[in-house]
């Protein structure tokens, strides 16, 4: 057994590719995973909830957590002309999300750690399947560091496993977040909530 998480940055595990198929943005695709990352084996359950309920991406686009990268792609799809950030800590995630969006011929994919961000830049929407299991301490440090580079007028969408704290996340977001900033619950599927956060234009 590896003690290796899918949020360490250099996986001990063997880098054991594979190639699966899966559905996204309505179409069969071919992408390549790994061992020591996310999901390695399909689509995660919360993921295809949030793809679910989430509109149609719209300017800067920004994906917490990328793993293989099924919303970055997903993004990158549905609006071609926009920049799609996909960011992680495990550099074997980055790899694969690069590859996958080479691989579908995606030319506006971003991908990338955190650090390797313009701290200036603004996101107009946000999509992620947050990494709960990092520890609720470390996760609210990482929604606090992203949420608030929301563009005026953008909305940053969350999906969060119910019996994994999501009507608590909920209420520590509207306490966190400026006052006239909204946070709703869109959606329950599944044992998951889909969580949007708006910030006025």
């Amino acid at each position: 057994m590896t003690s290796d998480h899918y949020f360490t940055a250099s996986p001990a595990s063997a880098d054991e590719r594979r190639t699966i198929e899966v559905e996204l943005n309505g179409s069969t695709r071919k992408v390549q995973t790994a061992s020591g990352i996310f999901s390695p084996t399909g689509l995660d359950k919360g993921t295809a909830v949030l793809l679910q309920y989430v509109p149609t991406p719209r300017g800067r686009v920004l994906d917490i957590g990328c793993g293989w990268g099924p919303i970055t792609l997903t993004a990158a799809e549905q609006s071609p002309e926009s920049e799609v950030y996909g960011l992680d800590v495990n550099e074997r995630s980055i790899e694969l999300t690069r590859l996958n969006a080479q691989s579908l011929g995606l030319k506006n994919v971003i991908v990338g750690t955190p650090d390797s961000v313009d701290p200036q830049l603004q996101f107009d929407t946000i999509w992620s399947n947050p990494p709960i299991r990092i520890g609720k301490e470390a996760l609210h440090e990482l929604l606090l560091l992203w949420l608030p580079r929301l563009a005026p007028g953008g909305d940053a969408w969350l999906v969060v496993q119910k019996n994994l704290g999501s009507d608590s996340l909920q209420k520590w977001l509207v306490e966190q977040l400026p006052a006239q900033w909204s946070v709703t619950r869109e959606a329950t599927s599944k044992a998951f909530r889909v969580l949007k956060v708006s910030r006025p234009a």
